[in-house]
């Protein structure tokens, strides 16, 4: 057993805060794991955002450090940040130095600055993926380190970048949705019959989507319609027990059931959901976030090219848009 763990490869996988940053890391782990069982995986994280929670869960050593939140852009309010990007770095160094770590894996967000930059100082290998169509401050930066560089799609302006999609999980890519619904449906509490709308605004939830979809409650049961409403833990909305099925949850662990229980998603357009979304061949209608530089319209519009979905503008989308146009 020694000897296996003094060969076993060690690797760091940082993704931390969001769920967009957290699945694609944990997913690149559990294929380490699936290819080389005694590899070494640590995770680097932020008790800011879901690591405590989707990390332990996955079955992944956790090790926190101080989060350091970077401006979308090049700009002065960079350069305002070095003593807390120096305390983290530090302490992304340490974690570095305890676990042997042979190789560094980012996926961006708030704690992949500091592990790419004790990487570089340590001399260890360091691999970046962009999931989004327009990258963050944090993988730019990283970009200019190493030419190991990967991007969900083609035409990500990033440095030595070479497209090879997002990874997922095998419950995902191998969903057999019709050979799941009954199951999925029973196990939410929705009929197994009639048309089922999946609502997410994604880990976080969005205060837009729950608002318009809860206050068209009424006229979806009208239509015959089933709600399956996943708010996120911060927007949670009520809606009066009625006929057919409205279902309120704050998260869902396994959206390969969601997916499997629903016809049609109205979502925003994180670059985890889409992926997912296209994987399992589930249409939506997708309301980007409005912020972040137009980065999550700029992950939906391919997949509106191909007619797999429909595009609303956060401003438009509200309860009339669902009574008129859903």
């Amino acid at each position: 057993m020694r000897e296996e763990s003094a060969t076993a490869p060690r690797v760091v996988v940082v993704g931390g805060h969001s769920a967009g940053h957290i699945e694609p890391a944990m997913n690149l782990a559990d294929a380490l794991r699936r290819l080389e069982p005694t590899a070494e995986i640590t995770a680097l994280g932020t008790v800011r955002g879901l690591d405590t929670r989707l990390i332990p869960a996955r079955g992944y050593p956790l090790e926190l450090i101080p989060p350091v939140p970077l401006p979308r852009e090049l700009n002065r309010a960079l350069l305002g940040t070095p003593g807390r990007l120096r305390g983290s770095v530090a302490a992304a160094g340490a974690v570095l130095d305890r676990v042997r770590a042979e190789v560094v894996a980012g996926f961006g967000g708030y704690v992949a600055l500091p592990a790419y930059l004790a990487a570089r100082k340590r001399g260890l290998p360091i691999v970046v993926h962009e999931a989004n169509a327009r990258p963050g401050v944090a993988n730019r930066l990283a970009a200019r380190l190493t030419t190991h560089v990967f991007t969900a799609g083609l035409g990500v302006r990033l440095a030595h970048a070479t497209a090879i999609g997002i990874p997922l999980r095998p419950s995902i890519t191998g969903l057999d949705r019709p050979a799941l619904r009954d199951e999925a449906r029973r196990r939410f509490g929705l009929r197994p019959e009639g048309p089922v709308l999946m609502v997410t605004g994604g880990s976080q939830g969005a205060r837009t989507i729950n608002a318009a979809v809860s206050g068209a409650a009424s006229a979806l049961r009208a239509a015959g319609v089933q709600v399956l409403h996943i708010t996120g833990p911060r927007h949670v909305v009520e809606v009066p027990d009625g006929d057919p099925p409205y279902v309120v949850v704050p998260y869902v662990d396994e959206m390969r059931y969601a997916y499997a229980a629903a016809d049609f998603a109205i979502c925003r357009s994180g670059a985890m959901t889409c992926a997912e979304l296209g994987a399992v061949g589930l249409p939506a209608a997708y309301v980007p976030l409005p912020d972040r530089g137009g980065e999550q319209r700029l992950n939906a519009e391919p997949v509106v090219a191909a007619g797999g979905a429909l595009l609303v503008d956060d401003d438009d989308f509200d309860r009339a848009w669902i009574e008129t146009t859903l």
